[in-house]
């Protein structure tokens, strides 16, 4: 059930301690928003002058209120902080947000005192918010504890930044966006980003939770969290597109950055990752105030009232990751009764003028389309509005538009009866969107924006194309004992262990060792230099070598050349009708093991075509990221090639990175190559990193 946090946003009174006339002062701030809900709860000031404050009697402090309080709200110096935090439980507080400033942000020292405050905190049984944060509100409790107002609605917004939560108010007023909470992370010393995201799932007047977070914390917890909110979670985090900060050993670590990690848990939890603040309002306006219908696919008919707004908006459709494909006969042909014969009804779908001779016609084909088995969302796009907009003085539209606008109005009274009807994602881009027709559709819930990307990405949203499906984030196993032999034998022990196939081998140091293990298998022959940071760019790789001959002198020139202590002899693969992935795992800070698979072999780094997730990954996940690879159609077979056992190469992409996340001393864990054939998948390479 998580953490109890009725005391955080329901408490049954509040006190300010460090509250001020100075309007220079946060308690200033935080006093006069927290005196607009004076009437739902005792509220209680504490000035250690006394005197008043803000017209008020303000108690010297806590003790002197002379009575419980539930809820307090410190913004004092940082060396009053500690006292305060004692009072606040002196006098029973459940739950405490700590404004102040100068704990783990500062340096080792803020560490140690934030760390003795949580314990503190936690040994009283209450919660602590923050520190260094800009206090919380929640609309639905009139609980008021933060600069800014908030306008009431359906969001709940975590975020780490102040000025971020009040652009995110701005952008959103247009849209009717509201606020059903607003917590302020700060430190996240005690009350975590996880903690409130359970929360926020648990708390009915929510409908969608918006994380603006430069820290996970528990990375993987947020992403389980996230998963099982059962309400649409929309996150913007900055810093995505740096390197992991460590000097990477294998492909896996070179290629993977933090923008991959966070980009695949989100994919996994279902979460909607953006990257600015407004495409958080174009998310959240498409997914919050009264969540709608969500397609489980991306089939998407555009619909326009000229070609240039049907073309660009096919185009961001796709953009956006959904399809675009031209419709079938029969419902073409429904479409051809509703409309006028020049009108295109392959899609996109353009009434060609008809909207001007019968603005009912708009109405018509929106029903027709969303009425259409193939068709998961529509998207419609144009002049629509603008009708409406020259009666009103909104500057468009024909003059003398008054019929046409009346007629504009009921198409758009109809196509809110349609879209109930037929409950499916319908998104509006609109050159008039603050037009009343258009106004008519957004109060009904239809997502109506001035931009064609903007209606786009709202779309994505709401169909659930960019969570991947059912939100799933792996459960990490419990630990395996440590990998001892870090080396390449020992890497291949413990993957063939777990059922990972690899072709015959054996370690050798001298040439008798060479050639007695040619005398356990048949050629052709591999030898491979062991030890070194990447053998086939040092030459310390021989393949196809026939027989004993041929091994033996690639084995005297590697060595003259190298010099490495020990080689491994293996047994030659069959390359024909195969096709080189890599399989790797890299160990997160934040959100643990993230597996990497993709296109491998030398070109890896090349290439970079790699698709990632949290791991361990389920065979059925595995299958999903292969074939959605750029050089996926590799794997089908083309120019005559056979297709190769993609789910052979599955299950064992499944093998290995459970053996990664059960090792939690390894830090890179890599096959490389991993030949998928015809008739399964082997393993030919392997690496690990320990952390």
């Amino acid at each position: 059930m998580g953490r109890d946090l009725t005391a955080l946003f329901d408490p049954g009174s509040v006190a300010v301690v460090g509250a001020s006339d100075d309007p220079a002062k946060y308690g200033h701030a935080v006093a006069s928003q927290a005196l607009r809900a004076d009437g739902r709860r005792p509220v209680h000031l504490v000035n250690r002058r006394g005197g008043t404050v803000l017209g008020r009697p303000a108690a010297p402090s806590l003790a002197a209120i002379g009575e419980p309080v539930e809820l307090v709200v410190i913004s004092v110096p940082g060396e009053g902080f500690e006292a305060a935090v004692e009072d606040a439980l002196a006098c029973g507080a459940k739950a405490i947000v700590g404004i102040t400033a100068g704990f783990a942000e500062a340096g080792p020292a803020g560490l140690a005192r934030q760390r003795a405050v949580v314990a503190r905190v936690q040994e009283a049984g209450a919660v602590l918010v923050g520190p260094n944060c800009l206090g919380i509100a929640d609309n639905t409790t009139e609980l008021y504890l933060a600069s800014d107002r908030f306008a009431p609605g359906g969001v709940a917004l975590l975020s780490q930044s102040g000025n971020l939560a009040l652009e995110l108010q701005l952008r959103g007023a247009p849209h009717g966006l509201g606020f059903s909470r607003f917590v302020s992370l700060g430190n996240q010393a005690d009350v975590t980003l996880v903690d409130l995201v359970e929360d926020c799932a648990r708390h009915e007047p929510t409908t969608a939770i918006a994380v603006y977070a430069e820290d996970f914390g528990d990375g993987r917890a947020f992403a389980r969290a996230a998963a099982a909110a059962g309400k649409p979670v929309v996150l913007l985090t900055a810093g995505r597109g740096s390197a992991s900060a460590r000097s990477a050993q294998s492909h896996t670590g070179a290629l993977t950055t933090s923008a991959d990690v966070v980009a695949a848990a989100c994919r996994d939890a279902g979460v909607e990752l953006v990257r600015t603040p407004r495409e958080m309002t174009v998310v959240l306006a498409a997914v919050s105030a009264r969540p709608g219908p969500r397609a489980q696919g991306g089939r998407t008919a555009v619909f326009t009232d000229g070609g240039g707004h049907g073309a660009i908006a096919a185009d961001a459709a796709e953009d956006a990751g959904l399809d675009v494909p031209e419709l079938g006969a029969a419902t073409q042909e429904r479409l051809r009764t509703v409309l006028w014969r020049q009108s295109a009804v392959g899609n996109p779908v353009d009434l060609a003028g008809m909207g001007e001779q019968e603005p009912l016609s708009y109405a018509d084909t929106v029903a027709e389309l969303l009425a259409a088995d193939e068709v998961d969302a529509v998207l419609m796009t144009g002049y629509f509005g603008g009708y409406a907009a020259s009666d009103g003085g909104l500057g468009g539209g024909p003059a003398g538009g008054s019929v046409l606008a009346e007629g504009e109005t009921r198409a758009a009274e109809k196509i809110v009866t349609h879209r109930a009807a037929t409950p499916k994602p319908l998104v509006v881009q609109s050159m008039y969107p603050q037009s009343p027709s258009c106004r008519v559709l957004a109060e009904a819930g239809i997502p109506v924006f001035a931009a064609t990307e903007d209606a786009a990405r709202a779309l994505s949203a709401m169909t659930g194309r960019a969570a991947g499906g059912t939100p799933s984030v792996p459960a990490l196993p419990a630990a395996a004992a440590p990998l001892r032999d870090a080396g390449y034998h020992g890497v291949r022990g413990l993957l063939a262990a777990a059922g990972v196939p690899f072709p015959a081998a054996r370690e050798i140091t001298d040439e008798a060792g060479l050639l007695a293990a040619a005398a356990e298998f048949d050629g052709p022959y591999v030898l491979k230099a062991l030890h070194l940071l990447h053998k086939s760019d040092a030459g310390g790789v021989a393949l196809r070598l026939a027989d004993r001959d041929a091994l033996l002198a690639a084995y005297r020139d590697m060595h003259a050349r190298l010099g490495a202590p020990a080689y491994s002899v293996e047994a030659m693969a069959d390359l024909s009708d195969g096709i080189e992935l890599i399989v790797g795992v890299n160990r997160d800070p934040r959100f643990g093991p993230v597996a990497m698979v993709g296109l491998g072999g030398v070109l890896t780094e090349t290439l970079r075509d790699v698709a990632f997730a949290l791991a361990p990954v389920p065979a059925r996940r595995a299958e999903e990221l292969l074939r959605g690879l750029r050089t996926a159609a590799l794997l089908a077979g083309v120019r005559g090639r056979p297709a190769v056992d993609v789910a052979a190469a599955a299950a064992v992409i499944e093998r290995i990175t459970a053996v990664a996340a059960e090792h939690p001393e390894i830090a890179e864990l890599e096959v490389n190559p991993l030949l998928v054939r015809p008739d399964g998948a082997l393993a030919l390479d392997a690496r690990a990193v320990l952390g």
